[in-house]
């Protein structure tokens, strides 16, 4: 089995939780032409792409990521919001185009075949460069298994079945019916998204074990963090993931992801409690409990702000 671990995103420039001075250098102290994505594939051979979760990727600029990362590297592109989250998307277009008429504002909410051609194209360059490895279908918790639900996850399976995929769906009605839950999924070799994070009562439950039927060959995990009590109500969207997971955390999901290579050729898992590169923390702190060898020396700012990361002398 082939195990990637990373984040998700790379590039926190600003707010309280900035990734600047934490795990790269601070800007005043960045060398001539400094890249991000480049310093970050130091440590790393995958990443989470959530900027195309925003706006449709851009070829010039997929492009660019590959140029910028060893040929071992993989990007997981999270799809485009229109096709996961119509209502945050309408907002953005309506805030983008204040006064727009509601026949407007619906017409462009309908996905088209546009739409998909335009996701396809920014992906290409990746997939041409053969970094390019799932997609992540991410789905609000609102994303019930109604029939309309179930009949709109099929059409999305369908439409990129040529892909691999992986799937977060968040609210229970899923899970009571995991059985043709997983079916659907595995009909497209899709990978069911194991999730950590808060619970409440309209969650997704999950036992860290592939789900029951699914043969999907690949795996795919986030990490969100625990931050109940910041989840809904916050000040700013990244205090959310404001949550550093302990090692006595980790160590129950070590073993979980060990007994997830029955049966699975790819496992994908990233850290989305992002705050302070926490999750940097956390993905490195991961790959050393499954026992893998993590490149030396780590960022000197990484390690003064987590300590315990420091590798013992030798």
């Amino acid at each position: 089995m082939t195990r990637r671990i990373g984040t998700s995103g790379w590039s926190y420039p600003g707010g309280r939780g900035t990734w600047n001075g934490v795990f790269y250098p601070a800007k005043d102290a960045r060398p001539r032409g400094f890249d991000e994505l480049t310093f970050y594939a130091r440590w790393f051979d995958t990443v989470e792409v959530n900027s195309t979760f925003y706006g449709q990727p851009r070829a010039a600029v997929t492009a660019r990521w590959a140029e910028r990362t060893p040929a071992n590297f993989e990007f997981a592109v999270k799809l485009y919001q229109k096709f996961t989250h119509p209502s945050m998307f309408l907002e953005a277009v309506s805030k983008g185009a204040p006064g727009a008429s509601d026949a407007a504002l619906a017409a462009a909410g309908d996905i088209r075949q546009a739409d998909v051609d335009e996701f396809r194209a920014g992906v290409e360059p990746l997939a041409t460069a053969g970094k390019l490895g799932p997609l992540l279908v991410q789905f609000p918790p609102s994303f019930t298994a109604s029939g309309a639900g179930v009949d709109y996850l099929g059409w999305l399976l369908r439409t990129f079945a040529d892909y691999a995929l992986a799937v977060e769906l968040r609210h229970k009605s899923w899970s009571d019916q995991g059985a043709d839950t997983a079916a659907l999924l595995d009909a497209y070799g899709a990978a069911w998204v194991l999730i950590d994070e808060p619970k409440f009562r309209f969650s997704i439950r999950q036992n860290w074990q592939a789900p029951e039927g699914a043969t999907s060959a690949l795996a795919y995990v986030r990490f969100h963090g625990r931050n109940a009590k910041e989840w809904w109500n916050h000040a700013a969207a990244e205090d959310r993931y404001n949550y550093l997971y302990s090692g006595a955390e980790l160590e129950p999901m070590v073993e979980a992801v060990k007994g997830l290579s029955v049966g699975v050729k790819k496992a994908y898992l990233f850290f989305n409690n992002h705050f302070s590169a926490q999750g940097v923390a956390n993905a490195v702190q991961l790959r050393r409990q499954l026992g893998e060898d993590v490149p030396s020396p780590l960022p000197p700012a990484l390690v003064e702000r987590f300590p315990w990361l420091e590798e013992p002398p030798t």
